[in-house]
């Protein structure tokens, strides 16, 4: 394996990422004070998202055309200004402002979502599900460090609500600015016998292809909508205390990629279906815990669940999708995967705003159950599909 490029990307991913559970923690409570609805507390967070999904498309191609190393260096520097321009729209009392700067912001978290595809060019194509995991087990830390800024540094500067904590996220992408300068543009290695680029059509008709970004969508889209919603449903509807609230997400953060330390090892001995089937699970899981009780530990348990889930799905979902494109068509099939993925995670985060104002906690949650379903029969039918082709080989050996 590469260890440079991996260990630099997990390291960026470490500190680049931290910018998300800080907008998930303060976000919709900046929100809540400057919307002019109750029913946009979580625009914030929605902009965040629709900037990854606008971002996702032109962030691929320009890496293609200048490198990702430049690519994700502009990104960062792209982060570094939006949150000092969303520092100033606090300061100022401008929400709109605020909205713009977070989408810029979330531009930037497209970039860092190309870093497991960066990782996974860099080594061999056995060790592709520990490169992806080991850039994961970043967001680790990052799920520490983005709630401990947005406590800690809250009351730096007296512009306005969390305005030093802000100011203290561009700072940190400048230092993940110069981390970047230290990687190096890797470009995979075609193989002559899988022939050349296919029609963008044919390749995203694929069963593996479909399977694989479905299972990303719903990964993200399920964990944003529930995600979103916690921090208003348990300190601004139930009334539980900041610390409180902060705890259950960073517990979230952490059951997101603490398991990157062994999904990679699992994923390479199980398969990847085998492991996205147990991600679905856990999200079953979660989603049955949410209702049950709206109590401290059932919303810790939930939010534990709900990140393990998403773990497991989302790496076994980049180890398929890797398996669906040659090295020539990398960059569009990336491409449309993360545009789907991360429209879909906008619509849910905006949506979780007006539900978890409108609805209940509990109404909330089992809205996911349909689009559950749907995956994990999805998933066993590219299992049974992929046995097939094995079957007859094993007819024919016998015959």
């Amino acid at each position: 394996m590469r260890y440079r490029n991996t260990a630099i990307l997990s390291t960026g991913t470490a500190l680049g990422r931290a910018g998300a559970p800080l907008l998930v923690l303060i976000g919709g409570i900046i929100g809540a004070e400057l919307a002019p609805s109750p029913a946009l507390a979580t625009l914030p967070i929605a902009f965040g998202v629709i900037g990854v999904a606008a971002f996702s498309i032109p962030s691929a191609l320009l890496m293609q055309r200048i490198g990702r190393k430049r690519g994700f260096i502009l990104g960062t520097l792209m982060a570094a200004v939006a949150w000092l321009v969303a520092a100033y729209a606090v300061s100022i009392g401008s929400f709109a402002l605020f909205c713009v700067a977070i989408i810029f912001s979330g531009g930037n978290m497209a970039f860092i979502q190309q870093y497991r595809f960066a990782a996974a060019e860099s080594v061999e194509p056995r060790y592709v599900s520990r490169a992806v995991s080991f850039v994961l087990l970043g967001g680790v830390v990052a799920g520490f460090l983005g709630p401990e800024i947005g406590a800690r540094a809250k009351d730096w500067l007296g512009g306005g609500l969390y305005t030093g904590s802000l100011v203290a996220m561009a700072a940190l992408y400048l230092v993940v600015a110069v981390l970047l300068l230290l990687l190096r543009d890797v470009a995979p290695q075609e193989d002559s016998q899988t022939g050349g680029e296919r029609p963008l059509r044919t390749l995203v008709m694929q069963p593996t292809y479909i399977v694989a970004v479905l299972a990303g969508v719903v990964s993200f889209g399920v964990m944003s909508f529930i995600m979103t919603a916690t921090p208003i449903s348990m300190h601004v509807k139930d009334g539980y205390t900041l610390e409180q609230t902060k705890w259950v997400i960073q517990s979230h953060a952490i059951a997101m990629f603490l398991p990157a330390l062994f999904t990679g090892f699992v994923v390479a001995r199980l398969g990847e279906l085998r492991v996205m089937a147990v991600g679905v699970m856990a999200l079953f899981a979660c989603v049955v815990l949410a209702v049950i009780d709206r109590s401290l530990m059932h919303y810790w348990g939930a939010l534990v669940l709900l990140g393990l889930g998403w773990n497991f799905l989302f790496v076994g979902a980049t180890v398929l999708l890797t398996q669906s494109y040659r090295p020539s068509e990398r960059f569009k099939a990336q491409a449309v995967n993360e545009f789907s993925i991360f429209s879909v995670q906008a619509f849910t985060s905006l949506l979780a705003g007006a539900v978890i104002s409108r609805a209940s906690w509990e109404l909330l949650n089992l809205l996911n159950l349909p689009f559950l379903v749907v995956l994990f029969a999805a998933i066993v039918y590219l299992g049974r599909s992929r046995m097939q082709p094995a079957q007859v080989e094993l007819v024919a050996a016998a015959d």
